[in-house]
């Protein structure tokens, strides 16, 4: 496929990022003379700048024609919403280093303030590329399609006019709470990602000038219908027209709205914390006050409002995004959930596996435990039901009287789980119950805790996290009596324990009731819960016990292997690529040789196909309608192949700094079913991207003459037979 050269945003007229298409490069690497060691700092894309790559793609989907209208607007807002928890996060982080004079440089070789800089360029032409498509395409598409009107003011009849003043006074004017900056009232307190509005004021009589600020109570909504139906003005112009209520007796010169985001990356010094729950607390308190690290507001601001804001956030123009339409586009999210199925993917039901369905045909259900006696079951979902699995698989536990115990970790859930409901009723009747709850998990901590309280008060054993570590791993254990003994039944998974995220996110999970990884998960729980630090491990890949070193092992061995036999191969599946100890190891395995074919859907450290380097390496990214989760690490071992699925992308933080787990999957049927997945997902010609040594992704172009099919429509094709057009062969 030849290469193509984007260095400006996408057009909304560049033909709707079809395949064939090349997204703006925000990574900026150099070229690398031969024979450099692999620590050169020449070989490495930035972590940030491949993030915002990754982002690219996202918005992609947003310009791409193909996609329905309101899963365009979709992918907008979560392009948008991306970008808050990149400033949120990582920028914010980098701002306190350069604040803080570190001169300590990336792997690719650039200091804090040179990354904050390239950021900052490579950013601002997505801002704007996102509020020209929404200006030029999806707001009138939106109108002209599907009849949904986004109205301003000036649009409205008179009637429409009565309609939002009676709105105003009686939903709105009693939550606004406006605020003067005067000698004797500061400058308030501006909650991080709020929509605010800042109002000039004059006093008719004085003839003086006052600032004042309003806060937009979006929470009920950004939307406000109107009579007409799929009719819709933006809170903040609701309320922007009817200011002089809030100030009877005042002037009111101007009202502009404006944005901040604050810096979440607080300092942690949890090891001499003597209360890790007391310190969370206190961290969420000081995200309130944190640094403001990037502030959105109208274009037509005057400089005298915008310098005043400017002062009061301790903040520079390099800071300030101008934004040519509404701010948060974040908020467009809602308007994807309007009940236009005509404008939407077709519904998508997860299947129950065909393996549970001849299991129950015919005669009454048994349990799930009667199955797993007799095989392991890999699942995936959304294509199959977690409900019908994972959540069937906890609840039968919590309802079982053989059931003895139920361990399980807990990073991010929904807030109405029926897991943790099941996890309550087993601890009330007497089972026990042991669940660590991550409260480190970043932006569910609130969350996290709550449930924490909720599980402890039903009994639960509840441990909050492991000091010095996140606990990412996706395990549960039931341990249960039988006649012939305690038997133990496991699931480790590649996602969380969430029934919502389940329909949305593409994972896997392994049930199984093989004694070596029970008593692997026992151990592990062991060191969770307890002091047993010295662990050791059967069956499973645990970082950072053993992790790092087993990986590093099977890619050596594909040398091995290239070399004796020349049959070396490595496929892997993950979210991100960055541990720079790993990527020595992938470009020493290409340079001997080994085809290599990585599927990372967000950042990437790694340049594929540097003569000399990486000639053999290829790395594609997937991004459609379910969100790639799933991580699958595939190794050719000469003939006997070796798969792991688990919690642990490639990265530096999942092997040193976090809890992870690794399973082996080594019934052939499972076996075949893991290579299915990553052969397909190697072959998409119309949904994946191809990353080029110079940074660039290309989206894969099919075949000409061909009907374009995705990796991911494909396997729903797969799990729904009705679909398919010819008959679905036996996995076994």
């Amino acid at each position: 496929m030849p290469r193509q050269t984007v260095t400006r945003a996408p057009s909304v007229t560049d033909g709707q990022a079809a395949p064939g298409f090349a997204v703006p490069r925000a990574t900026r690497p150099r070229s690398v003379p031969p024979g450099q060691p692999l620590n050169d700092p020449r070989l490495y894309f930035n972590r940030e700048l491949s993030w915002i790559d990754f982002n690219w793609r996202v918005l992609a989907q947003a310009f791409d024609a193909h996609v329905p209208l309101l899963e365009r607007v979709r992918f907008l807002a979560i392009t948008y919403t991306n970008l808050d928890e990149f400033f949120r996060k990582r920028y914010g982080g980098l701002k306190r280093q350069e604040a803080a004079g570190v001169r300590q440089r990336s792997p690719d070789g650039r200091t804090p303030s040179e990354q904050l800089q390239l950021i900052r360029e490579a950013i601002r032409p997505m801002y704007d590329a996102m509020y020209q498509l929404w200006r030029e395409v999806l707001r009138p598409a939106l109108a002209r399609e599907a009849g949904v009107y986004l109205l301003d003011y000036t649009d409205l009849s008179a009637k429409q006019r009565v309609q939002l003043s009676q709105y105003f006074r009686e939903k709105v004017f009693p939550v606004l709470t406006p605020l003067a900056v005067t000698p004797g009232q500061p400058f308030p307190l501006i909650a991080n990602l709020s929509l605010s509005m800042a109002v000039l004021l004059r006093h008719p009589q004085q003839d003086t000038e006052y600032f004042a600020h309003v806060k937009i109570p979006t929470d009920r909504g950004r939307w406000v219908p109107l009579d007409a139906p799929l009719h819709f003005v933006p809170l903040e112009e609701v309320v922007r027209h009817h200011l002089h209520e809030l100030f009877r007796g005042m002037e009111v010169l101007g009202a502009w709205t404006f944005r901040i985001t604050r810096n979440a990356d607080v300092l942690r010094a949890e090891e001499e914390a003597e209360d890790l729950i007391a310190m969370i607390t206190e961290e969420l308190r000081q995200r309130r006050f944190a640094p403001v690290v990037r502030m959105e507001l109208e274009k037509d601001m005057p400089p005298t409002v915008r310098h005043r804001l400017m002062a009061e956030l301790e903040l520079s123009e390099a800071d300030l995004y101008e934004a040519n339409g509404p701010l948060n586009l974040g908020d467009c999210a809602a308007l994807a959930e309007l009940d236009l199925p005509n404008f939407k993917y077709k519904p998508w039901e997860p299947v129950v596996p065909m393996l549970l369905l001849q299991e129950t045909e015919g005669r009454e259900r048994r349990m799930l435990f009667d199955l797993l006696r007799q095989r392991d079951v890999l699942v995936h979902h959304p294509y199959e039901s977690f409900t019908a699995t994972v959540q069937r698989f906890l609840e039968e536990a919590a309802s079982d009287p053989h059931v003895l115990a139920i361990k399980q970790t807990l990073y991010r859930t929904s807030s109405d789980s029926p897991i943790m409901k099941a996890l309550m009723r087993a601890a009330e009747q007497g089972k026990q119950v042991a669940v660590l709850v991550e409260v480190k998990a970043r932006f569910d901590e609130e969350n996290n805790l709550e449930w924490g309280q909720q599980l402890e008060r039903a009994g639960v054993h509840v441990t909050y996290g492991v000091t010095g570590l996140k606990t990412h791993a996706k395990v549960s254990l039931v341990v249960r009596e039988e006649p012939d003994g305690l038997r133990t039944y496991s699931h480790i998974g590649t996602g969380n324990y969430n029934p919502e995220t389940a329909r949305l996110y593409a994972d896997l999970g392994f049930l199984t009731s093989q004694p070596a990884i029970g008593h692997d998960l026992v151990n592990l729980f062991h060191f969770l819960t307890g002091y047993a630090p010295e662990q050791h491990y059967q069956k499973l890949l645990v970082a950072p016990r053993n992790l790092r070193p087993a990986l590093v092992q099977l890619i050596r061995d594909e040398v091995h292997y290239q070399e004796q036999q020349g049959n070396g191969r490595i496929i892997a599946k993950m979210n991100g690529l960055d541990d720079l100890d790993l990527i020595q190891e992938l470009y020493r395995a290409s340079q001997a040789g080994v085809p290599i074919d990585l599927i990372v859907r967000g950042p990437c450290r790694l340049r594929p196909g540097l003569k000399g380097y990486s000639e053999t390496i290829r790395v594609r990214s997937i991004v459609g309608r379910f969100l790639e989760h799933s991580r699958i690490y595939y190794f050719h071992h000469g003939g006997t192949p070796r798969f792991y699925i688990g919690s642990a992308d490639w990265m530096r933080r999942n092997l040193d700094d976090r809890v992870e787990v690794l399973v082996p999957i080594e019934n052939p049927a499972l076996q075949q079913q893991l290579l299915r997945i990553l052969q397909w997902a190697l072959e998409d010609a119309y949904t994946a991207w191809e990353l080029q040594a110079d940074g660039h992704y290309l989206r894969r172009s099919p075949p000409p003459g061909t009907q374009p099919l995705g990796f991911q429509e494909r396997l729903m094709q797969w799990v729904c037979p009705h679909l398919l057009e010819r008959a679905k062969p036996p996995l076994e």
